[in-house]
């Protein structure tokens, strides 16, 4: 997926695949169970709730709030050594879904339940999704 080897890139497989490529058209899509309506992140073949194999892909409005983030001031990877600090960030989407990511903010400005929208950006060649203060 990048020719550039240090950087860890995520997993691209025809279970993630469709995840993957709605990033590169600039949308963030997550999962959703037929059966029970369980949204999730990241994409699985059975819904993590009932366990029934009936996910259908939904796009997500972008609309987010912080639910919690660390501060990193080690780079425990050689590629993200070059960002310190850095945060990670669990996310919530306004559908339900959460998912680990970054918000594009000043450590200090971040807070719980801090409103955020979608900033898909690219990584060595790679479409991550990322936030930003809404």
């Amino acid at each position: 997926m990048t020719s550039d080897m240090s950087f860890p890139a995520p997993q691209f497989n025809e279970i993630t695949a469709p995840f993957w490529r709605a990033l590169e058209d600039g949308r963030l899509t997550f999962q959703r169970c037929a059966a029970c309506g369980h949204a999730w992140l990241p994409p699985r073949t059975e819904c993590p709730r009932c366990l029934a194999a009936q996910p259908r892909w939904e796009t997500a409005s972008g609309h987010a709030r912080l639910v919690s983030w660390v501060v990193y001031h080690h780079g425990y990877h050689d590629w993200f050594a070059q960002r310190l600090p850095y945060n990670v960030a669990v996310v919530e989407l306004a559908e339900g879904p959460r998912l680990i990511s970054n918000v594009k903010a000043a450590q200090d400005r971040l807070r719980i339940d801090m409103k955020l929208k979608l900033a898909i950006e690219r990584e060595a060649g790679v479409a991550l999704a990322r936030f930003a203060p809404a």
